[in-house]
């Protein structure tokens, strides 16, 4: 399997959108032109040049033997030589029907060619060759062995595979040191890779060599390049041949059993070459041109097929007049030098990015020459030239548009050109992108606004966008007449100016589309709020607003001295109202009173109540309110003497009960289970803490809890009868305690 390795160094790459382009066929040259001018490569020369195909007319206006170029698609080879079936032009894409002919077989006939009859299996498919072409000529070799790289493709794909239709090509050899089944003992050099199978429909398909196939249904993928609903993979047909001698090679190609569902091969330029390594110069656009900072370009080297079992170093020389990175002032990336070709590698791609330098300067050369000595003893350059242009200042097409009224959705547009699209726009007003943006005009005379156009490789173009107003019509005096408070008897009024034929007059409001409006320059009757007023003539329209206000309207409002408590609670209410001369109260607690001053008003509750207050001027009236909350209160805490089940809210008036204690003096610890123990007697108590200590001040006894107790032992030993000092702590509630001493006599009896 060939192997390609692409060397690629600093600089940006830009990406392509190949998927809507398709591919470009021509018939500008000759079979004779297209064999010599861009199929032959380096290391072989051609002569005899024949060809039996279609001639040129009405019916085939493109021929069977043209010249393609990939036009910047998908299509893996750039350009090269088509032969087809039918008319070249018919391979172009996309693909959008099951199938063309538009061939003219009556001068294309190939049915009777020995080799196309047996590479197709005529004989035992009784499927023979109708029309074609056949395209052959003599070359001699610089070295040992011959190549050149083609894809095959066809409308046949993929229904028709092994149904008889098995379109049918090849690549005839023969000369000195060949002997093959084929008329003047030719081989076929069109084969599946290391197999001794000719390439057809039905020897390379879905399901036989799938490896090599490649489904183009739809334009799954090529997009929209080619018309061909299936093609081979990029293949090499290669032989060994002895240098210095005449070959013949016949290249031909033919429909089975129909005259329609074309076929062709593709053929790459400058492949068709021996020994020498080719260097072949690539780029987006097809050209050899890259613009800077934008298009790359691929200097793309390639060795014969025979040389792949071996390392290859290639020193090559790099000329021109643009200059190579990391030399100051640089115009193209550094390359690396030289390249290695290792086992099974054939071709090597060193990528070139384009500086953006910012002179204004003509187009630089890149130049790459490669020299190969051929076994021959025969010296071959090889070389590519790539050319380097600055970015184009894209010029821009835009609209500079007049109004005749004041706007603030004034429509500019704008087209670059001459660029690499797709095109970006920024505009000076509101940061707004695209072709198109709105703009504003609000007086007489111009407004410039500018626009910037970027294209995909970052050139730019900035141009005027100029608005022009010449506007008459004017609202000139709008007044108010304010209503009364509470009653809609307000008025508004227009008037115009520089009015142009019969005006019309329009209010509307509250606010737009709201329930008053009139045809007139007068409207009454109106509730505050704004209102819109137009102007209309027979050239403009004009709009403005007003906001029509109203006489102040009473404002309700009050405070408490206390908005909760316990019962009885004594509030105090202070009036805030506004604009008021008459006052409601509502208590809530039965009372109410009408007053005409902002006295205050004090109130007693007992139970929860709501309170309003309505606030009058004339037919105006507002409203507050007000809530006061009573609760119940007393002792809440259920340890209290005085606990009230009923309180809600606890007033501080718990009383708790006091702890007291008896302290016996006399302890007899005989086991008669009377007075055995010594404890103390409490009430109200919430912790005891006893020690017990002998006379000599040891500690014999120490405990504590509700109910801590002496049994007369030391460390379970009966202690001696005599006297002991006690000491006692007694807690009761609320951090309450008593403590106390005193001494105890041990009798044992």
């Amino acid at each position: 399997m060939k192997k390609i390795t692409t060397i690629l160094s600093f600089g940006i790459l830009l990406f392509w959108n190949y998927s809507q382009a398709q591919i470009i066929v021509q018939n500008t040259q000759s079979p004779a032109s297209l064999v010599q001018n861009v199929l032959m490569g380096n290391g072989v020369i051609a002569s005899n040049i024949t060809f039996n195909g279609s001639a040129v007319n009405a019916q085939m206006p493109q021929g069977n033997v043209t010249f393609f170029n990939n036009n910047g698609s998908s299509f893996p080879i750039s350009t090269g030589v088509l032969l087809s079936s039918g008319n070249g032009s018919a391979a172009v894409g996309p693909n959008n029907s099951g199938s063309f002919s538009n061939n003219n077989p009556a001068t294309s006939d190939v049915s009777t060619d020995p080799d196309l009859y047996a590479i197709s299996n005529a004989a035992v498919t009784f499927a023979e060759p109708t029309n074609g072409v056949i395209l052959e000529f003599d070359f001699v070799p610089s070295g040992d062995t011959i190549s050149f790289r083609y894809i095959f493709g066809s409308e046949e794909y993929p229904e028709f595979v092994n149904a008889g239709f098995n379109d049918a090509f090849g690549f005839f050899l023969s000369g000195p040191g060949i002997t093959g089944p084929y008329s003047n003992s030719s081989i076929n050099i069109a084969l599946v890779p290391g197999t001794a199978t000719p390439v057809t429909i039905d020897n390379v398909s879905p399901s036989t060599n799938s490896a090599y196939y490649v489904n183009n249904v739809n334009g799954l993928a090529y997009g929209t390049a080619i018309q061909f609903d299936g093609t081979t993979v990029v293949l090499t047909a290669n032989a060994s041949v002895q240098c210095g001698q005449t070959y013949h090679i016949k290249l031909a190609i033919c429909n089975i059993s129909d005259t329609g569902w074309d076929s062709g091969v593709f053929l790459e330029a400058d492949s068709f070459s021996s020994e020498a390594v080719d260097i072949a110069v690539a780029t987006v656009t097809g050209d050899t041109t890259v613009i800077e900072n934008c298009t790359g370009a691929q200097f793309i080297f390639s060795r014969p097929q025979t040389q792949l079992g071996d390392t290859l170093l290639v020193t090559y020389d790099i000329g021109g007049t643009a200059i190579m990175a990391p030399n100051a002032g640089f115009d193209y990336n550094n390359l690396p030098n030289p390249i290695t070709f290792l086992p099974g590698e054939d071709t090597i791609v060193v990528t070139l990015f384009p500086n953006q330098d910012g002179i204004v300067e003509g187009p630089e050369t890149v130049i790459i020459t490669a020299t190969t000595i051929t076994q021959c003893g025969d010296t071959i350059i090889t070389s590519g030239t790539l050319y380097i242009i600055d970015g184009p200042t894209l010029p821009i097409n835009e609209s500079n548009p007049t109004v005749f009224c004041a706007n603030d959705s004034v429509l500019v547009t704008a087209a670059a050109s001459t660029g690499f699209p797709p095109y970006t726009y920024t505009w000076s007003y509101a940061g707004q992108t695209g072709s198109s943006a709105y703009v504003p005009i609000f007086q007489n005379g111009t407004v410039d606004y500018y626009v910037t156009a970027t294209d995909q490789c970052g050139n730019t173009g900035t141009d005027t966008v100029t608005v022009t107003m010449n506007q008459t019509l004017a609202i000139d005096t709008m007044m108010i007449f304010p209503a009364s408070a509470c009653t809609p008897d307000g008025a508004v009024s227009g008037m115009g100016q520089g009015i142009t034929g019969q005006p019309f007059y329009h209010w509307e409001g509250p606010n737009t589309g709201g329930p008053n409006e009139i045809d007139a320059s007068v409207m009454q009757n109106l509730a505050p709020g704004w209102y819109i007023f137009t102007i209309t003539d027979n050239v403009c329209s004009v709009t403005d607003s007003v906001f029509l206000t109203s006489e102040p309207g009473p404002i309700a409002a009050f405070s408490l001295s206390s908005i909760a408590g316990c019962n009885p609670l004594n509030v105090t209410f202070t009036n805030n109202s506004q604009n008021a001369t008459n006052y409601e109260w509502y208590f809530g607690n039965g009372n109410s009173a009408m007053v005409n001053d902002l006295s205050s008003q004090n109130q007693t509750y007992t139970v929860s109540a709501d309170q309003v207050l309505i606030a009058i001027n004339g037919p105006c009236r507002d409203t507050a309110f007000a809530s006061v909350a009573i609760v119940e209160c007393g002792c809440t805490d259920p340890l209290a003497t005085n606990f009230d089940p009923t309180a809600i809210q606890n007033d501080g008036s718990c009383i708790f009960p006091e702890p007291s204690v008896i302290v016996p003096n006399i302890f007899t610890p005989n086991g008669d289970a009377n007075n055995d123990v010594f404890r103390l007697t409490t009430v109200n108590a919430t912790e005891v803490i006893l020690k017990i200590n002998n006379r000599w001040g040891n500690n014999v006894y120490e405990g504590s809890g509700l109910d801590p107790y002496w049994d007369g032992k030391i460390d379970g030993t009966l202690a001696p009868d005599g006297v002991y000092f006690v000491q006692y702590t007694v807690k009761g509630l609320m951090d309450k305690e008593i403590t106390g001493q005193g001494f105890l006599q041990l009798i044992r009896q």
